[in-house]
């Protein structure tokens, strides 16, 4: 049995501007759909159904294939379905056909790769066709009646009321996980296309349809998860790679009537850069694009090796890790555009700042709290020290 996850993400939404590729706790809508279907075991391949060439390049460089939308199936009106048999034309016509679909959807931040799995494996058990996530509702529900008096629904108005618990048990729709047996839903047209199982799960129903949802889920997350995250940092890593633009600096640059160049950087990263070297014996280096002499002033200034103006930097990584008989998994690296995810895909754990781009947040273990060339090294460093047991 072949399992495959789709994720439709248009690039038109009219409620939240770009809704897919926004950062929601610092990854990206559409890649953290991706990651929790990358980390369920079941599924064989992640797509990502989209029109838009952000979304894809997020997508790409969050680990999921993509597959081209076409435009009559992209607008406001278009279902799920559409996208969802588009893709699987898409896939029986390269010869990748499936046998069950996992359909997940972007605006449910929550989702995780348990309950995917916990989907997928009611197909084919006692008849089961479909599945979804649902969580328990206590709540009593109300209708306005044709007098436009108000009625219960799932309890008997005119009669003493009940407790919560002795209500009939009812479900809502988490909107998060949808698993379909392929042939049954191309036959029904849609998702519940037979017997249908329901998996019970304590996630919170909750879907990203407007900027106060954007806002209370920032919340949640910045409780639930930490903003910055620093018990992610694994323990062993030996060597910091650091790009410079973007990450010892705001990625501005100022510019005067000569051509002259200069930038703003934070010394609350010198200071952390400082303890790293006197707490730890993790080797540090600047590996960046930028040619300027801005970067190896910086360099000399923090006692950090600098080697600039290189536009191929995986050959150059790997050529200073060979020099210092250190592997790609001894490295953390730190970067925030295009031209650092050859690097962030390649070593032992990557790392961006807040305001990095929506692929380096993708391809990133951790998006820290703080923005380039303002605290982000610093608590990159921290966090360094901490899992180097030297805190």
């Amino acid at each position: 049995m072949r399992c495959v996850a789709v994720i439709p993400a248009r690039g038109g939404s009219k409620g939240v501007p770009r809704k897919n590729v926004r950062p929601l706790g610092g990854v990206p809508l559409v890649a953290r759909s991706v990651a929790a279907a990358l980390g369920a075991s079941s599924v064989d391949a992640v797509f990502v159904s989209t029109d838009d060439a952000e979304i894809a390049s997020v997508a790409r460089a969050a680990g999921a294939e993509v597959i081209d939308r076409p435009a009559d199936i992209s607008g406001d009106k278009a279902s799920s379905e559409s996208a969802l048999i588009h893709a699987l034309d898409t896939l029986e016509a390269e010869g990748r056909p499936a046998d069950v679909l996992v359909f997940l959807q972007c605006t449910s931040p929550f989702t995780t790769s348990a309950e995917i799995e916990a989907c997928v494996a009611a197909i084919g058990v006692d008849g089961t066709v479909a599945a979804f996530t649902a969580s328990s509702n206590h709540g009593f529900l109300w209708q306005v009646a044709e007098d436009g008096s108000a009625a219960g629904v799932n309890h008997d108005h005119t009669q003493p009321r009940k407790r919560r618990q002795e209500l009939t048990p009812q479900y809502l729709e988490t909107g998060a996980v949808y698993v379909m047996d392929v042939p049954s839903f191309r036959a029904a047209g849609h998702r519940f296309c037979g017997r249908t199982k329901l998996i019970e799960v304590d996630t919170p129903p909750v879907e990203i349809d407007s900027e106060a949802d954007f806002q209370v889920i920032e919340a949640i997350l910045a409780k639930r998860e930490g903003q910055s995250r620093a018990a992610a940092v694994p323990a062993g890593l030996k060597a910091l790679v650091m790009d410079f633009d973007g990450v010892f600096t705001d990625d501005r640059v100022l510019v005067d009537e000569t051509g002259r160049e200069a930038v703003f950087a934070s010394r609350s990263d010198g200071m952390g850069l400082g303890r790293l070297r006197k707490l730890t014996s993790i080797r540090t280096l600047i590996l960046s694009k930028e040619p300027n002499p801005v970067v190896s002033a910086r360099g000399r200034k923090l006692g950090i090796e600098v080697r600039q103006g290189i536009d191929d930097k995986l050959p150059e990584l790997d050529r200073w890790l060979a020099e210092h008989e250190l592997t790609r998994a001894d490295v953390v690296y730190i970067g925030n555009d295009v031209n650092d995810l050859e690097c962030m895909r390649a070593v032992g754990f990557a790392v961006a700042p807040a305001d990095a781009r929506p692929e380096a947040k993708a391809a990133a273990q951790l998006v820290l709290a703080s923005a380039g060339g303002q605290g982000a090294l610093r608590d990159l460093c921290e966090a360094l020290i901490a899992a180097s047991g030297q805190a």
